[in-house]
């Protein structure tokens, strides 16, 4: 696969944002780049200017893995972006196509098996869904359909969160923290963009986001990547106020490329009590619309 401009716009991204004294390196005079000349790079990487010139021109076919480590290390990457980095490797000379699934099915594609869905019904005390690497919730148990009532309201959001996030109004509601909530949410889908990178659903997903969205265009032209497993996040829901609930994201064995996202709140909390008082609420609104069918994709 050609992905020498997004290599390109990768690595270019990364060294500007090291400066000489982050690296231990004299500053000098009349600098006329952002963070790190080229020759720099090379030099803390071990490698010749024109092999380091021509890796961010875009040529990582064949390149070795101890030249993507050093690389790695002279430019500062985290463990995602280091990942990241490989994958984008691994795209250009071919080796992804050995370890990417057969078929890339779409959200209309993908059912869960019935013992998935027993799981997730079986967890009752926070939200617990599926989601793909496009952000798609794919199933979810109750507390998930009523915690994410408003993405699901809505049919143009097709229940994406990344559509929720950045073109439902809605969304800066849901999300106090909406401009750190923007940063994840694009950080999971350009990452999700180098590991999967002839996905076309995705192509179209963050194209049309793009187009209409200055916050996601800005935001995807900083190629900042993430590993999304654990953390806490801040939410206002329009049933019960405002929660606090952290959330672990597990890989499934099963079905590559898919992530199983539990929320839960600290014991004794308001949060506690508001999820609670979700699980009534959504009992109360299936309830009141017994024929409306089950949001898991």
């Amino acid at each position: 696969m050609d992905n020498r401009a997004e290599v390109r716009e990768f690595l270019t991204s990364r060294r500007s944002r090291i400066t000489p004294e982050q690296a231990g390196l004299p500053s000098g005079p009349r600098r006329r780049v952002p963070g790190l000349r080229r020759s720099e790079v090379a030099a803390l990487a071990d490698v010749s200017v024109e092999y380091y010139a021509k890796l961010e021109r875009g040529n990582l076919a064949g390149v070795s893995p101890a030249v993507l480590e050093a690389v790695a290390r002279a430019l500062r990457l985290d463990d995602a972006e280091r990942a990241h980095l490989l994958n984008l490797a691994h795209a250009a000379d071919g080796s992804d196509a050995l370890t990417r699934p057969r078929r890339r099915r779409t959200k209309d594609q993908w059912k869960p098996h019935r013992s998935l869905q027993w799981t997730l019904d079986a967890i009752t005390a926070g939200p617990a869904f599926v989601r793909n690497g496009r952000m798609d919730l794919l199933a979810a148990n109750r507390l998930a359909r009523a915690f994410y009532a408003d993405v699901y309201a809505d049919p143009h959001n097709q229940a994406n969160l990344a559509r929720f996030q950045f073109l439902d109004p809605a969304s800066r509601r849901f999300y106090p923290d909406w401009d750190v909530a923007a940063d994840i949410s694009v950080a999971i889908l350009r990452t999700e963009a180098g590991r999967n990178p002839h996905d076309k659903d995705l192509h179209d997903l963050v194209g049309e986001l793009s187009t209409r969205s200055d916050a996601f265009r800005t935001r995807w032209g900083a190629h900042d990547v993430r590993h999304h497993g654990t953390g806490t996040k801040r939410f206002h829901h329009k049933a019960v106020g405002d929660l606090t609930l952290a959330y672990e994201g597990l890989e499934m064995a099963a079905e590559p490329g898919l992530t199983l996202t539990v929320y839960t709140a600290e014991p004794g909390s308001p949060s506690e009590e508001s999820l609670r008082l979700l699980a009534s609420w959504a009992a109360t609104e299936e309830a009141a619309s017994p024929a409306r069918p089950s949001a898991t994709g």
